[in-house]
């Protein structure tokens, strides 16, 4: 492990780490806030991006993380290898990224336990969370999943944003569809391309069912206090509500927000008000669950 880059500020300090990764070099993306005003909390943090997109410097990463530090939340975002974006480049128009990958599932599940893991022994004083947002959140619950059933230890706590939990676009309910309605082409997620983004993460029909892939609709019995913030007008809301709703069946400690007036993607400064308010949310949400595990 090597440090790549650093900037400190009067209020954080950001710096890139190389690790020793299982699929090579992986580049974890720190955020650590002013001494004396760390709560305890720490997030390891996979940014969205439909498996394919996506990378340290995009909104949803670097200045979300920012943002979190500046809240007393130390992050750990992932860099983690993508997925092919061509087969997704022939459903809908879209730039290549900026890197484009070739990697399938598990290696961004894998890459993701290794710097869960690597949080964990190297700042121990925090209480470290797992989060992402739409992919991202996929692969913190299919991490918390795979922990579970490995009984290795637990994230403190969950936080999924916008996430695609299952593997095809669940039924939209009349309002919502009427809401959708008034996005552009451009802007909204078809179902069909839902489905083409499942499939290309995996590139097999058959692992669609693998809870560590897809957790949506697998049982999530003894998964730790979960946030589920979902999107107002986003075809992906209905999997965030279903899957909100597996975690109370199960017993787990769960919160279910919807940010009003949100698009799918609203943790970045495009949607400056949606954005800001989930931001205190996670804040407000991390604070207190560390308290919790410190009281209990």
């Amino acid at each position: 492990m090597k440090q790549a880059a650093s900037d400190t500020s009067s209020t954080l300090t950001v710096s890139d780490e190389v690790l020793d990764g299982p699929h090579g070099c992986l580049t974890v993306r720190t955020f650590r806030a002013a001494a004396g005003t760390e709560s305890g909390a720490g997030l390891v943090w996979a940014h969205g991006g439909a498996f394919a997109f996506g990378d340290l410097d995009m909104d949803e990463s670097d200045w979300l993380g920012r943002q979190l530090a500046i809240g007393g939340i130390s992050v750990v975002s992932v860099d983690y290898q993508l997925a092919p974006w061509e087969p997704l480049s022939r459903l809908r128009e879209m730039s290549p990224p900026k890197h484009p990958g070739s990697a399938r599932y598990p290696i961004a599940l894998e890459e993701m336990e290794c710097a869960f893991q690597w949080a964990l022994s190297t700042m121990p004083q925090l209480r470290w969370s797992l989060g992402g947002a739409s992919a991202g959140a996929n692969l913190a619950a299919g991490l918390a999943f795979q922990l579970r059933d490995h009984k290795d230890v637990l994230p403190a706590s969950l936080v999924l944003a916008y996430g695609a939990f299952h593997p095809h676009a669940l039924r939209l309910r009349a309002d919502l569809g009427t809401k959708l309605k008034s996005l552009s082409p451009a802007s909204a997620l078809t179902p069909e391309f839902i489905e083409a983004i499942a499939l290309n993460y995996v590139d097999n029909a058959n692992t669609l069912c693998v809870p560590y892939a897809f957790p949506g609709g697998h049982d999530a019995a003894g998964l730790p206090p979960t946030l589920v913030l979902n999107s107002d007008l986003d075809t992906l809301r209905p999997s965030g509500e279903a899957f909100a709703a597996g975690l109370a069946m199960a017993g787990v400690d769960v919160c279910q927000v919807c940010e009003p007036g949100s698009r799918h993607g609203h943790l970045s400064r495009d949607q400056p008000q949606a954005a800001s308010r989930s931001i205190q949310r996670i804040v407000r949400w991390m604070h207190s669950t560390t308290r919790k595990r410190r009281d209990s």
